[in-house]
C-alpha cells in the first residue's frame, strides 16, 4: 500500500479547487505507512539498510519504518515513514482572490486614557446614524472612520499587494496620540501610519503562513484537511503622549535652566541691589571698597622691604605710568590701599584694570627678596 500512491476519497479534487483562496489545502487520509517526498534529500535510499527503523528526520514527516520503497514515479527510492498521506510537498500553489482581496476592509477600534489628566478618547466617531456602514478611512474627510481597505494598508506600507498576498507578510498599524490638553478635545486626533515588520529580504524569516487541520471520517476512514494559510497579519501598535501647562513645573524648569547657564546668581544680585530696601547693606557686604594711594612711598614694595630690614627699591626717574623698577619691569601701578572704616562712601572706586593685569602677570620682585 505504501509503494503506490493512495486513492483519495471521492470529492477530494473538488475540495482542493474550492480550498484554493488565500491559502493552500491538502486533503489527507490516515494510513499506517507513507512514502517520503523525493525532495527530502536525506530520504533517498538504495536498500533497507539505508533506512534505520525508528529514526526521525525533521523533514521526513514521521518515524521511519526501516523499509526502502520505490517512489510514486521514476526509478528512485525513498525511506518509508508512518504518518499521514500524501505528504506535503508544496505542490499546491497559493491562489489569492484576485481583485477582491484588496477591497477587503478591516475595522481597527482603539481608545486611550491619560489618568493624570482624567482624559479619555477613542478613534470612532460619536454619531448614532449608520455613518460607519458607509464610510472608509480618509485623512481629511473621514479621520474618525477607522475602516481600512486591505489594499490601502499595503499601499501605505510601500509594498506590492500581489507579492504580499502570495507569500504573506506582517504589517504594523501604528496609531499615534500626541495631544496638547490645553486645547480642546477636538484637537487631540489619532495619526495612522503603516510599515512592514517582517524582513522581506531575509528568505528564512520573510512572509507569513501557518498550518491548521480539520479532522473527520469518510466511510470509516479518519481524514483531515491540512491547510497552509498565507496571509497578511496586522499588528496594531499604539503610543502617544499628552501634556498640559502647570505653573510649578514651569518655575522649576526655568530656575534649573537659569542656574545651568550661570544667570541665576546675576539675576539674584540685580534684584537685591535694585528692589530691596536694604540694598546698601547688601552692597557693603557684597563688595570691598578701595581708595587710590595717597603717595607712592606707601606702596607695598617699600613697606615689605622695610619690614625685612633691607633698603627700599629706588624709584625710577621715568615719568608717566612707569614703575619704580624701571622700564624693564613694564608700567607699574601702585596697589590700592583699603579705605578706613570712617572713609567708606557710597561710591566705589575701582582700581585701574591695566595695573591689576600687570600685577598678576609680572609681579615686581623687590631687591633682595629673591634670595629668601
Amino acid at each position: 500500500m505504501a509503494a503506490a500512491p493512495p486513492e483519495a476519497p471521492a470529492g477530494a479534487a473538488a475540495a482542493r479547487r474550492l480550498a484554493r483562496g488565500c491559502w493552500s489545502a491538502f486533503w489527507d487520509y490516515e494510513t499506517p505507512k507513507v512514502i517520503v517526498s523525493i525532495k527530502v534529500h536525506s530520504a533517498t535510499c538504495h536498500s533497507d539498510s539505508d533506512c534505520v527503523a525508528g529514526e526521525l528526520d525533521m523533514l521526513g514527516n514521521g518515524l521511519r519504518t526501516g523499509r526502502c520503497v520505490p517512489y510514486y514515479f521514476g526509478t528512485s527510492k525513498t525511506c518509508e515513514v508512518s504518518g499521514w498521506c500524501p505528504v506535503e510537498d508544496g505542490a499546491s500553489v497559493s491562489q489569492f482572490l484576485g481583485k477582491m482581496a484588496p477591497n477587503f476592509t478591516i475595522l481597527i477600534k482603539n481608545s486611550i486614557h491619560y489618568p493624570k489628566f482624567q482624559f479619555s478618547k477613542g478613534n470612532l466617531a460619536s454619531r448614532k446614524d449608520d455613518y460607519l456602514k458607509r464610510c472608509t478611512f480618509d485623512h481629511v474627510s473621514d479621520p474618525y472612520c477607522p475602516i481600512f481597505k486591505l489594499g490601502f494598508i499595503v499601499e501605505q506600507a510601500g509594498e506590492n499587494f500581489t507579492e504580499l498576498a502570495h507569500r504573506g507578510g506582517v504589517i504594523g498599524a501604528i496609531i499615534n496620540w500626541d495631544c496638547d490638553l490645553d486645547l480642546s478635545a477636538s484637537e487631540c486626533n489619532p495619526k495612522y501610519s503603516f510599515r512592514r515588520l517582517d524582513p522581506k529580504h531575509v528568505p528564512a524569516s520573510s512572509g507569513y503562513n501557518f498550518r491548521f487541520a480539520k479532522y473527520y471520517k469518510i466511510n470509516g476512514t479518519t481524514t483531515r484537511t491540512l491547510i497552509k494559510a498565507y496571509g497578511i497579519r496586522i499588528d496594531v501598535i499604539v503610543h502617544g503622549q499628552a501634556g498640559k501647562f502647570s505653573l510649578i513645573p514651569t518655575i522649576i524648569n526655568l530656575a534649573t535652566a537659569l542656574t545651568s547657564i550661570g544667570v541665576g546668581s546675576f539675576l539674584c544680585d540685580w534684584i537685591l541691589l535694585t528692589f530691596m530696601n536694604k540694598n546698601k547693606v547688601y552692597s557693603h557686604k557684597k563688595f570691598d571698597k578701595v581708595c587710590t594711594p595717597r603717595q607712592p612711598t606707601s606702596s607695598w614694595p617699600v613697606t615689605l622691604a622695610l619690614a625685612l630690614g633691607q633698603a627700599p627699591p629706588q624709584p625710577s626717574p621715568l615719568s608717566g605710568q612707569e614703575g619704580w623698577q624701571g622700564a624693564k619691569q613694564g608700567p607699574g601701578i601702585w596697589p590700592p590701599r583699603p579705605c578706613p572704616v570712617s572713609a567708606l562712601s557710597e561710591q566705589m572706586v575701582a582700581a585701574p584694570a591695566s595695573g591689576l593685569a600687570q600685577q598678576d602677570s609680572t609681579p615686581a620682585d623687590p631687591r633682595g627678596l629673591a634670595q629668601l
